[in-house]
């Protein structure tokens, strides 16, 4: 039960919901109870998965553009564009951060990032983050 909220809390927050899956990733490492390993990788897999369903979602979403309850203006639409254009794919390495992360991962997809490339990047700076929680949490330096 407990790898199943831990994968349920990475989910939702990879995507534009507000949830946290960092605090239940430490309680639950903390307990001791579980294989940290497989934390690690239930964590991962659940975050890189939401993060999957955003850039679905920006590939998806110019058809959208047009439409009055669309959330976001053509304005703000072109400034995200021409910032991926900037940085490219390597933005994506910020998608483990808070506030920006959902956000790139959704751009990604509106400027038809490749999938492979989204997944292999978004796995590496995901899973790079919950490692680094882990060595945090478990008082192991680097």
């Amino acid at each position: 039960m407990a790898y199943l909220l831990l994968f349920i809390s990475a989910f939702g927050a990879a995507t534009l919901l507000p949830l946290q899956s960092e605090a239940v990733l430490v309680a639950l490492l903390v307990s001791a109870k579980h294989s940290a390993l497989l934390l690690i990788l239930v964590a991962s897999i659940g975050n890189v998965l939401g993060s999957c369903v955003n850039w679905y979602l920006g590939l998806r979403i110019e058809k959208f553009k047009d439409k009055k309850w669309f959330p976001i203006s053509e304005i703000k639409m072109l400034k995200a564009e021409r910032i991926y254009q900037k940085y490219g794919f390597w933005s994506l390495l910020l998608s483990w951060t808070p506030v920006i992360g959902d956000p790139i991962t959704l751009i990604a997809g509106l400027m038809k990032e490749g999938f492979w490339r989204f997944l292999l990047i978004v796995s590496i700076a995901k899973t790079g983050r919950y490692v680094f929680i882990y060595f945090v949490v478990m008082g192991i330096g680097f």
